[in-house]
């Protein structure tokens, strides 16, 4: 593959409990946990991922989330920017838009998943979306569900429907 017709892709993974999952799991789930994990594709200079107003973007690194805990190479794509605003536009407008947000079922990983696919064929690592259903499968996680459904997370950036 020729290098400038391709782009690298990246997903960032952040760590929303600065540590406190890895500590507090093991005595609340009954189970460790390394992190409460929120991620993001970072390509074509840009960093999206999706929040409860909808799939956001900001420069790499660029939300109050700090640096990310950890990246990933997923590779390359031949996707160039303009088709990919295009797709992005259309996520917003179907399975992404912001009223369907849901912390469990379909939240940033989901987002990251689908957009890493699409960009390299590559899904991202299980232990990211595997994460709500381990949290769920513990009885201490099916007691909070009420609270942590009602949750949404929003680290910032720009709303994808004012891209530019």
């Amino acid at each position: 593959m020729d290098q400038t017709d391709s782009f690298p892709v990246k997903l960032y993974i952040y760590d929303l409990s600065r540590g406190m999952a890895r500590q507090l799991s093991p005595v609340m789930l009954g189970k460790q946990l390394d992190g409460i994990w929120h991620t993001a594709i970072v390509v074509h200079g840009k960093e999206y991922f999706f929040v409860g107003e909808g799939i956001n973007w900001c420069s790499p690194g660029g939300t109050p989330l700090g640096e990310p805990l950890s990246i990933v190479d997923l590779g390359y794509t031949e996707v160039p920017a303009e088709i990919f605003t295009e797709y992005l536009t259309s996520l917003t407008e179907s399975t992404y838009s912001s009223d369907k947000y849901n912390l469990f079922e379909h939240n940033c990983n989901t987002f990251s998943n689908e957009v890493a696919q699409f960009l390299t064929g590559k899904k991202i690592p299980s232990y990211i979306t595997d994460l709500p259903s381990e949290v769920l499968s513990t009885p201490f996680g099916q007691a909070l569900r009420p609270l942590l459904d009602s949750i949404v997370i929003n680290p910032g950036g720009n709303n994808i429907t004012g891209h530019k």
